[in-house]
């Protein structure tokens, strides 16, 4: 009951972003630049930020590091199988599946970030952009591979475009190097870091879309299944094995149960697939993502 009160405020605003975007003038015109804001300059501010304010040990997350790339890449491989496993793949179409692939392994972080800090404070927030820093340019490449495979297009200009990876990856660099916001610019930086969240929640909500889930049923549980179900006990497992510390843990067993990224459908859309299908994947996940966040954390205990 604990960690599902702390998801509240978020989920709050995912819910608001949703009742403004169909019952009020500012629909989806006003979301969808909204969501370009978020995209290309308030989350990607956020993200450098994050991880340049405070000095990172590789020694002391190198196990933190190696928990959640290895569950990243279990999930990756649990994914990418879905076609090779009996009777699996006369229920969905490879183009479906080379689409929503990446819901199993892809994470809002958005929502990554707000719980972190309410969860860990401060520590959180840098252990979470670490972790944000060396797995999105993983993921993304992990789901652009499938839909360029399939299309037969090339995904290196996709990746090298993202904003995410320039920032997390600069980040991390500018990190190594010593770099620190000077005393006078820094508040700016964080004012426009902190607005990222609140909008990014609420732009979440504004592309929730219903209306396509009944459209590849097995598909939709198995990718589900893997996200919100089969990463947290991997992660679980992984912490123990590394022998995580209590904050190290915690942040881990969010990463894992956290709902998928709600720039999936953008994505997938953007390179020529059913968009609107991979939107209804988005809607369930950030949905279960009520039930697998409490799922996750208890599992500390």
């Amino acid at each position: 009951m604990y960690y599902a009160q702390l998801l509240i405020p978020d989920f709050a605003l995912i819910l608001c972003g949703y009742l403004i975007c169909r019952f009020t003038a500012l629909d989806r015109t006003v979301w969808s630049q909204i969501e370009k804001l978020v995209f290309y300059f308030l989350f990607p501010v956020l993200l450098f930020s994050s991880i340049v304010k405070s000095p990172i040990h590789l020694g002391e997350v190198s196990n933190f590091i190696s928990a959640g790339l290895l569950t990243g890449v279990c999930t990756v491989g649990l994914a990418y199988a879905l076609p090779f496993l009996p009777g699996f793949k006369n229920h969905f179409s490879s183009r479906d599946h080379a689409a929503s692939a990446q819901i199993a392994f892809r994470f809002n972080s958005f929502i990554g970030l707000a719980l972190a800090e309410r969860l860990a404070g401060a520590e959180g927030l840098l252990l979470i952009s670490v972790l944000i820093g060396i797995c999105v340019p993983l993921f993304n490449m992990a789901a652009v591979w499938p839909m360029a495979r399939h299309g037969k297009t090339g995904f290196m200009g996709e990746l090298l475009r993202n904003p995410f990876i320039i920032a997390t990856v600069s980040g991390l660099v500018c990190n190594l190097l010593g770099f620190r916001f000077p005393d006078w610019i820094a508040p700016t930086v964080n004012r426009i870091g902190g607005a990222s969240i609140p909008l990014g929640l609420m732009a979440a909500g504004a592309g929730m879309q219903f209306a396509t889930l009944a459209k590849a049923k097995t598909l939709a549980v198995s990718v589900l299944g893997i996200r919100h179900v089969i990463a947290p006990v991997i992660a679980f497992g992984l912490a123990l094995f590394f022998r995580l510390s209590p904050v190290q843990a915690t942040v881990l067993l969010m990463f894992s149960a956290l709902p998928t990224a709600p720039t999936a459908y953008v994505l997938a859309a953007r390179m020529g697939f059913d968009g609107g299908y991979v939107a209804g994947l988005v809607t369930l996940s950030t949905l279960f993502g009520v039930l697998s966040l409490p799922f996750a954390l208890s599992l500390i205990q």
